[in-house]
């Protein structure tokens, strides 16, 4: 299943991408367990998800948790929780 990942902020920034295309294995079915296969790459996306806690996402037009599945996500964003003023 290939699914088109955003970058965005501090994630761009340390992963040096604002996008790309992935096809996850099977067992990665949610986005905690997404986060958990990025950083496992190691580099820049070990030090963009080294906190998971400071992780947002969106599938779609909608943000979710990390425990929401992707299952038929065509893209995902991932950006640290925003701020407004």
């Amino acid at each position: 299943m290939a699914i088109e990942l955003l970058y965005f902020a501090r994630i761009r920034e340390a992963i040096g991408r604002s996008a790309e295309t992935v096809s996850p294995p099977a067992e990665v079915a949610t986005v905690a367990a997404l986060v958990d296969w990025l950083a496992a790459r190691g580099g820049g996306y070990a030090e963009a998800f080294a906190d998971r806690a400071r992780v947002r996402a969106a599938i779609g037009d909608g943000f979710v948790g990390p425990d929401a599945p992707i299952a038929g996500a065509r893209e995902i964003a991932l950006f640290p929780p925003v701020t407004g003023g």
